[in-house]
């Protein structure tokens, strides 16, 4: 089974003038080619983990993604410089993450190279997913 992993930095924005560098983590899997899991706070006390669809993510990197738990969108800082917004959550009980969209653009081709967008059903393991549901 093949994988992808990235690990970067984030800023959590705890209050508007009250910004937080934290750790995270992105993986993906072809044994679940739809989702990708983002762990904020990886190296923390309470890493908090995010299950949402590759396609939101891919969606939010070149404009605004999402309804309910998970809000993705891009910014431009100007001089080439790229933010991704991530909002998890529901009010009001939200977090605001900002991050350098650049290698997650990166690691997202990777995953794609993975398993090409429209081929994620082949690698779905039918038997197993309806195994859980029983």
């Amino acid at each position: 089974m093949r994988r992808a992993h990235l690990t970067f930095a984030a800023t959590y924005w705890v209050a508007k003038r009250l910004p937080v560098m934290i750790s995270c983590e992105l993986s993906y899997s072809e044994r679940d080619p739809y989702a990708v899991t983002l762990i904020l706070d990886s190296e923390g006390e309470h890493p908090v983990r995010w299950v949402f669809s590759r396609e939101l993510l891919a969606d939010g990197l070149t404009g605004s993604a999402g309804e309910g738990d998970v809000s993705v969108w891009p910014e431009n800082a100007g001089v080439g410089e790229w933010f991704l917004w991530l909002e998890v959550g529901r009010a009001p009980h939200t977090a605001l993450f900002e991050m350098v969209a650049e290698p997650i653009t990166t690691w997202l081709l990777d995953t794609y190279r993975l398993v090409p967008e429209g081929y994620e059903g082949a690698r779905m393991e039918w038997d197993r997913m309806t195994h859980l549901m029983e």
